[in-house]
């Protein structure tokens, strides 16, 4: 990252704004994407999309990306419980477990936190690779979020591979709301999802997503990539509020809050 400068950030006073035109360090970008205290769950989205509205290029969100994007990724990962994520992303991105990082440890052991934030893995069909090392080899046991109307044999499958499996939903679906209470249940309550679309658009719609940090890549791309979110409209659009944007190199990093 060369710059992070607050072009308005709505929570902090005009003259600490002036003197930030510099980069950032990782605490001050903890400090400045920190969760709200008392508030359980609490379920945020990190997302990117181009100018015209792409998710992703080629199929992966990493060709809009840069690399200050991927710095706030990683001081997103460094606070949450848990990051929440689909069974078509893991399968795309090539998902691996999170890892515990130095410049976290001590925020993290102070929040009560474990060395790394565990991966919830959402997927009502269970058609995952149990032997990848996002399975096989997590630092913190990985999660699945599945219906329990799921396949018997995958439910063994994931359990013999060391996932804790979460029943949220009576059928093979997850429900979303079921999904984070069982989650905060089991002590993750500061909550990050990544996507895919999909996924959000099943937060979106069921009106459980709290916040949404979206980096907006200075980038045009045409074709048919997915939105940010996918599935059908919401009968009435949720509203929300920008707490902070942060401008680099022509990336916009905003972070909005539901009103």
């Amino acid at each position: 990252m060369r710059r992070l400068l607050p072009v308005t950030d709505l929570t902090t006073p005009a003259p600490a704004v002036a003197a930030a035109d510099r980069e950032w360090t990782l605490d001050e970008l903890a400090d400045a994407y920190a969760y709200p205290e008392g508030a359980r769950p609490w379920l945020r989205a990190n997302m990117v999309s181009t100018l015209d509205g792409a998710a992703q290029h080629d199929g992966r969100s990493q060709g809009i990306s840069c690399p200050t994007d991927m710095r706030v990724f990683g001081t997103l990962r460094g606070l949450a419980d848990a990051v929440v994520v689909g069974a078509e992303t893991v399968r795309l991105e090539g998902y691996r477990p999170a890892r515990a990082r130095e410049a976290f440890a001590a925020r993290r052991e102070a929040a009560g936190q474990g060395p790394a934030p565990a991966v919830a893995v959402v997927s009502a069909s269970l058609d995952l690779d149990f032997s990848l090392p996002l399975f096989a080899s997590p630092l913190v046991p990985t999660l699945v979020v599945t219906g329990a109307a799921a396949p018997p044999d995958r439910v063994s499958a994931a359990r013999e591979a060391g996932a804790d499996v979460l029943f949220a939903g009576e059928g093979a679906a997850v429900d979303p709301a079921r999904a984070l209470a069982e989650l905060d249940r089991r002590g993750f309550s500061r909550l990050l999802t990544e996507g895919g679309p999909r996924l959000l658009g099943q937060f979106v719609a069921a009106g459980v997503l709290d916040e949404l940090c979206l980096t907006l890549s200075p980038l045009l791309t045409a074709g048919d990539a997915q939105r940010i979110a996918g599935g059908p409209a919401v009968p009435v659009p949720d509203r929300f509020s920008l707490i902070s944007l942060l401008e680099e190199a022509g990336f916009l990093f905003t972070r909005y809050g539901k009103i």
